[in-house]
């Protein structure tokens, strides 16, 4: 079953297929750096690709889609800053709130639009770079939106962890009373780093509707994602790098489903659909009882599992959903 498998459609497939998880992962890694929990991640990836859809098949305009798509993400992640930030309330209850609401009011909104033929992203090969073989065909045969999340994953952690900027939002993360003294304002810097993180949510929508799974209905395919996407988070231990690799297993567990469906028949093509998320939650266990003390002990002899467990292995920032209040 294996050999008739080509390995360049198969990685490729996993490349385009987890370019708006990346980007929604790494969106909420920069929220939750800063101290604020999101929790409207799969409500928002749903309106915002209803958004982008509707907004690119009116005005015949792609780049008008993901501007739109990616507003709406920023404005949803915004409620939750001012919500938590400036009225001292549950990030996770209104998060959880707008999550639901967004779901509906996408299906409500977007049903006009519902199985209609719009504009979507064409591929852009990448000149002389798409010729290297199998490197080529993997990474340098997709369109924009993908190229994005590739570079996004090293822009993210070059700004996170080697400028200055990426300092202050680490700091803000961990002790924003700290930051506070040294002349920091730690509700300016989460409010600005949880509108650029609901930025990129948004465009994460925007590329299911217009890129990965062009059109709107309902399903629209891309339910759940947000939740995926949170746990990622968690999984990269808060590091954009591990969460980008996260979402690439999790486009490889819905790539192999597909073609599982091919390898046996005999079982029903719902179960290869399913199987990504139990499996995700699986590792994310796994990974949990991995940084057990008592599990750590028993690696001391063993250099190698050490490493591996090291290397998917993080904290939360110590402020995480507890925003900073002034006296």
């Amino acid at each position: 079953m294996i050999s008739d498998l080509n390995l360049t459609i198969l990685f490729a497939s996993v490349i385009a297929g987890a370019a708006p998880v990346v980007l929604a992962a790494i969106g909420e890694t920069i929220t939750e750096k800063a101290g604020i929990i999101n929790l409207s991640l799969d409500g928002t990836i749903l309106l915002s690709a209803m958004t982008a859809f509707a907004v690119a098949f009116e005005t015949d305009s792609l780049m008008l889609g993901f501007g739109a798509a990616g507003i709406v993400g920023a404005c949803v992640a915004g409620i939750v800053a001012l919500f938590s930030i400036y009225l001292g309330q549950s990030q996770v209850a209104v998060g959880f709130v707008l999550t639901l609401m967004c779901r509906d009011l996408a299906y409500f909104l977007g049903n006009p639009y519902s199985r209609l033929q719009g504009p979507q992203a064409s591929p852009l090969p990448l000149p002389f770079l798409k010729e290297i073989p199998f490197f080529g065909s993997v990474f340098c045969n997709h369109n924009l939106p993908v190229y994005l999340s590739l570079v996004l994953i090293f822009i993210s952690w070059m700004y996170i962890y080697r400028t200055s900027y990426g300092l202050k939002l680490r700091s803000v993360g961990e002790n924003p009373a700290a930051s506070y003294v040294r002349g920091i304002n730690p509700r300016k810097i989460q409010l600005a780093y949880t509108l650029c993180g609901g930025f990129l949510v948004g465009i994460s929508g925007a590329v299911f509707s217009l890129a990965i799974k062009p059109g709107w209905g309902r399903p629209q395919g891309c339910e759940g994602v947000g939740w995926i996407a949170l746990a990622l988070v968690i999984f990269g231990g808060w590091h954009p790098v591990r969460a980008a690799a996260g979402a690439y297993f999790f486009s490889f567990l819905q790539v192999i489903g597909i073609y599982g469906q091919s390898w046996l028949p005999s079982v029903p093509a719902q179960v290869f659909q399913v199987a990504p998320f139990p499996l995700m939650i699986f590792t994310l266990a796994l990974m949990h009882l991995a940084q057990k003390e008592t599990v750590l002990s028993w690696t001391e002899e063993k250099a190698w599992i050490r490493t591996l467990i090291r290397m998917f292995s993080g904290t939360a920032p110590q402020s995480l959903g507890k925003p900073y209040q002034t006296d």
